[in-house]
């Protein structure tokens, strides 16, 4: 009887973080209102180039891997299937709406350890910087299996236009 009070304290304290949290979610998706949603998957996007399994971990805003982008679903972290097709990449999301990224809105591809809440090894994550309509976004995939990260950023960079895959990054990885 006497761990009561220090029991009902906990709890409040913890209904009143996610109280807060919700609020905070619920402010950032007024302020991001203004932002499009992701272009549609077109009904016919060629060949499949390359295909990894992975997760999608987030999108934010273009340099700062802070800022999460939260409307449409895209900062939902879900596991999901990156293809690139010579149109353009297609995160296929679990249990969120997919994200199709065109080829004449790639920007660059590389590697980063981190974003948003998920920091993995030295360069872990491919990322895919891009324009959503008039903002500049990044998003971050992390391959489930080491061997196919090269082979993702190698196809998705031969998309982008100036971006070129370091020359050691496929000996390090694929051993």
């Amino acid at each position: 009887m006497e761990y009561l009070g220090t029991v009902a304290a906990a709890g409040g304290l913890i209904v009143l973080v996610v109280v807060l949290m919700a609020l905070g979610w619920r402010s950032r998706l007024k302020r991001q209102s203004g932002i499009g949603a992701p272009p549609a998957v077109p009904s016919d996007l060629g060949p499949v180039l390359y295909e990894a399994e992975g997760q999608y971990v987030v999108t934010t805003t273009a340099g700062d891997w802070l800022d999460r982008v939260a409307v449409h679903g895209m900062g939902i972290r879900s596991n999901a299937v990156a293809t690139v097709h010579p149109e353009g990449v297609l995160l296929a999301r679990v249990g969120a709406p997919d994200v199709f990224i065109p080829r004449d809105d790639l920007e660059s591809v590389r590697l980063e350890g981190g974003m948003a809440g998920k920091f993995v090894e030295k360069d872990g994550l491919v990322v895919l910087t891009w324009r959503l309509l008039d903002k500049r976004v990044d998003t971050g995939f992390r391959t489930r299996h080491a061997a196919h990260k090269p082979q993702l950023l190698a196809a998705a960079a031969a998309l982008a236009p100036g971006t070129t895959p370091p020359q050691d990054f496929q000996g390090r990885d694929s051993q």
